[in-house]
């Protein structure tokens, strides 16, 4: 991929992709020149972290509240103007106006999934993120793919077919707060699924003990060890692992509250924090590739996105698990932390051309579906 700036445009092949995932920790932004038959160009990215009251609002509406609807639409709000000020750095530093650009696809922040009941969420304000960067967006990416019988995730596998296919098996891991798999075969049609937690315990655990938004390269979980009856006894007390796909998740299911429960109910002698850290890391990379294992047991490389593909300790533990090659997709020429804000450039593309994005064969639905809606400039 190539991330050279340019002055160079044509208004159809120029689009945003944002992207706020369950980790909410930040907005990661592409613009992108998104060409038939070409890979991807970047023109420019931007990380912006979440600012900590937003950010504690946000995991605050994960469960019922007080005033949460009120409280909802001013999240939403306050998330947008973050969104435009991440199309703003873009602009700014890829050199080009808004006019040059075709659509934002704007993901929003999921803060209920419940497919199994027939809705996701994701707050977003995409008429106010329209009025504030003078562009169009797409937005609400999920709903339809969920009033077609699907689970509205994982998204990302198609644009993870298009850019890293293979003519072998190949995974392409996504580690945000939750796991997601995509799993790329020459032989077989394009299948993925969500795998279980990610950052969510990892973060949130080290929140609790130590104070700090996450663990830096597991190094605490470093000074730990895995405690191998807790493991099995947090894999066996979750029916959810063992579901077939097609299946997705978030906090909904994996909160802290999960985890709380399991550690009153664990049997053995109360464990140190920085054990149940190190039990935690082996938690996300046993059930990675326990599911790789079972649905796709040929995979020969697994090339890792998301913001867990910067954690050493995290990418050590999966290599362990898998035994296969672990590499950040940087390996094969995109950086890891841009996959998922490329991915919803791309869904925008696709539903500015009308064409269906989502793969029954992934989320379950009865067809493909053209994903999203259209909020104009």
């Amino acid at each position: 991929m190539n991330a050279t700036q340019t002055t160079t445009h044509g208004n159809a092949t120029l689009y945003i992709g944002l992207m706020s995932g369950t980790s909410v920790d930040g907005v990661d932004g592409v613009l992108v020149r998104l060409d038939a038959d070409q890979p991807p160009q970047v023109l420019a990215s931007a990380s912006l972290p979440m600012p900590e009251n937003l950010r504690r609002e946000l995991l605050a509406l994960n469960v019922s509240g007080d005033d949460e609807l009120a409280r909802a639409a001013l999240a939403a709000n306050a998330l947008a103007r973050l969104y435009a000020d991440a199309v703003a750095t873009l602009l700014r530093e890829a050199g080009v106006q808004a006019s040059d650009v075709k659509a934002i696809g704007a993901h929003g922040q999921t803060v209920r999934h419940r497919p199994d009941s027939g809705y996701t969420v994701q707050l977003n304000a995409p008429a106010l993120l329209a009025e504030l960067s003078g562009i169009d967006v797409i937005a609400d990416f999920r709903s339809r793919d969920v009033a077609a019988g699907g689970q509205g995730a994982p998204l990302v596998p198609p644009f993870h077919a298009a850019i890293f296919g293979a003519q072998h098996g190949r995974a392409v891991l996504n580690l945000g707060g939750i796991a997601n798999v995509t799993l790329l075969s020459p032989a077989q049609p394009v299948r993925g699924f969500d795998t279980g937690p990610a950052n969510v315990f990892l973060d949130g655990w080290c929140q609790r003990h130590l104070g700090q938004p996450y663990d830096a390269n597991g190094r605490w979980a470093a000074t730990g060890k895995v405690l191998a009856p807790l493991l099995e006894q947090l894999i066996a007390s979750e029916p959810w692992f063992a579901l077939p796909p097609p299946k997705s998740t978030g906090r909904d299911l994996f909160n802290m509250q999960w985890l709380d429960d399991r550690l009153r109910a664990f049997d053995g002698p109360k464990p140190a924090p920085q054990d149940v850290q190190a039990t935690l890391q082996r938690l996300t990379a046993r059930t990675v590739a326990n599911a790789i294992d079972a649905a796709a047991a040929a995979t020969q490389e697994v090339f890792v996105c998301g913001g867990g593909a910067r954690n050493a300790g995290l990418m050590r533990e999966l290599a362990y698990c898998l035994q296969r090659p672990v590499q950040p997709t940087d390996a094969l020429g995109v950086p890891a932390q841009q996959v998922e804000a490329l991915a919803f450039a791309w869904l925008a593309q696709a539903f500015v051309e009308r064409r269906p994005a989502g793969l029954p064969a992934v989320t379950g639905a009865r067809g493909a579906r053209i994903l999203g809606a259209l909020y104009p400039a």
